[in-house]
């Protein structure tokens, strides 16, 4: 379905301003983001919804469209579809099953049962980490069809020796949650897939993995004069497989209107596909023509009208979603983009509990953005993550012995004081750090002299230096902050 054939909403929300076109053109995408659902079993068969079996292993008559069969809905996906519903404020509704008529190899009934004018979800919307807003059409419920492998030079079918057929994805529950056009920028759209994908993940409905294809995005991309609020066309680039592609693609094909427009032409409405060796996109098939599905309710399948106490037992039973759990650290004065982090990398309830603990907010964090990337972290005990920050901006330990106690709790285990003892961690005495800062000074004159009278960037660069050399001679004993204290002070005297 069209993204773009929709008013934009971006003008009710904060701009995103994100420049990647020559000034005087704005980019505007919609993006159509499908995730196939985390069920066992297939939309309408019995037959597994699993990754990575061997091909045509995971089959049913139904999904295989053979004569006689009747599909069966499954409640399951159902359920999960009106939870992505719910986690994206969208209205749940009465909604029919519709057959999309087209012939395709892998659809092997040669028809795709989804949902046209009467939607599971509607009019929803995701707010993202930067604080732009992007409008969510509808989210509907579909069966994702099989996988076409072309034996050829370039893996398309038009030059392919023959072609294989596996039906392992053919009826496995689908998603398609369509955007309004209201992303500009290539950024933007990275970081609206990346939140839906975790939104997807932390809901249970979707694993999220772009590399298994068990999430698949198209973008529809046109450009416009700034100012205008023309919708163009757009071309649909097709099954785009990561963020880095997603922003590439984009921003490729942005370029390519540009300099349609500016010599003369414009761009015609087309699918694309995007080439990541080549770094650009290559024309799918046309869409001039409008498509004839023939969409009708499936004669097969009744529809489906979710009750008001269905659908507060699924909302009562959500849990707390990236954006909540984000103000939960924001609450606690803590930076949006290392908030940010510390939720992608599942490691906020760690973070909330050390500083309900009483330990520095901005330094809890700073441990989890550099130290805290590794298998394990999620099983620290927060209490003893508190005190060794606690240890850490009281002075007992430097922020290079802290890394090294910390490695070690998250490897063994342990209290921080008895694994700081244990290395014979102890703070530096001042006057003894200061005499030592004194005589670093007195080795290095022509570096002292460009750290004093030097503009702010060699002044850093020298600051570095002696840094350095002061936690070489202390073999990182020394507390880097104390540090930098005494040199700006020396530096003013």
């Amino acid at each position: 379905m069209s993204t773009q054939s929709e008013t934009s909403t971006q003008t009710d929300t904060e701009p995103f301003e994100e420049s990647v076109l020559p000034e005087g053109w704005e980019l505007v995408v919609g993006l159509e983001v499908h995730a196939e659902l985390a069920t066992e079993t297939k939309m309408f068969s019995p037959a597994k919804n699993e990754f990575g079996g061997e091909p045509n292993t995971n089959i049913h008559p139904v999904c295989l469209g053979l004569p006689g069969t009747l599909p069966v809905v499954n409640k399951k996906a159902v359920e999960l579809s009106i939870r992505v519903g719910l986690a994206l404020g969208c209205t749940i509704q009465r909604c029919i099953w519709a057959r999309k008529n087209y012939f395709y190899p892998d659809m092997p009934k040669d028809y795709q049962i989804s949902q046209y004018d009467q939607p599971l979800n509607v009019d929803g919307r995701l707010d993202l980490p930067s604080g732009s807003s992007v409008g969510i059409e509808r989210a509907h419920m579909e069966e994702d069809t099989g996988k076409s492998t072309h034996i050829g030079t370039s893996g398309r079918i038009h030059d392919a020796g023959y072609s294989l057929v596996d039906y392992n994805r053919a009826g496995v529950p689908l998603i398609e949650i369509v955007s309004r056009p209201d992303i500009r920028g290539p950024e933007q759209a990275k970081e609206y897939v990346d939140e839906l994908r975790s939104i997807l993940v932390t809901i249970g409905a979707s694993d999220g993995k772009m590399e298994e294809g068990s999430l698949r995005v198209d973008a529809n991309v046109s450009v416009r004069p700034v100012g205008s609020d023309e919708l163009r066309t757009r071309c649909e680039v097709k099954n785009v497989n990561s963020l880095r592609s997603l922003g590439r693609a984009i921003t490729y094909e942005a370029q390519r209107h540009v300099d349609l427009y500016n010599a003369g032409d414009s761009p015609r409405l087309e699918t694309r596909h995007w080439d990541e060796e080549d770094g650009r996109t290559r024309s799918g098939r046309s869409k001039e023509d409008a498509e004839d599905y023939r969409y009708f309710a499936d004669p097969d399948l009744v529809p489906i009208e979710p009750s008001k106490e269905w659908i507060d037992e699924i909302r009562a039973a959500l849990p707390a979603l990236p954006r909540d759990r984000r103000n939960a650290l924001l609450a606690r004065n803590a930076d949006p983009h290392a908030a940010a982090m510390a939720v992608a990398r599942d490691l906020d309830r760690l973070a909330l509990d050390a500083i309900d603990a009483g330990a520095d907010v901005d330094s809890v964090l700073k441990h989890v953005a550099n130290n805290l990337a590794v298998d394990g972290a999620e099983t620290l005990d927060p209490a003893a993550f508190a005190e060794l920050v606690k240890m850490e901006t009281g002075g007992a330990l430097t922020a290079t012995q802290a890394k090294q106690v910390l490695a070690e709790m998250v490897e063994k285990g342990g209290e921080p004081a008895r694994i700081a003892q244990s290395h014979g961690f102890e703070a530096m005495d001042t006057g003894e750090l200061e005499s030592l800062v004194d005589q670093v000074i007195a080795d290095n004159p022509e570096e002292w002299e460009r750290f004093v009278g030097g503009d702010d960037k060699a002044r850093q660069k020298m600051q570095g230096f002696f840094t350095g050399q002061i936690m070489k001679a202390t073999k990182g004993q020394a507390d880097g902050k104390i540090v930098n204290q005494l040199l700006m002070a020396k530096a003013k005297s």
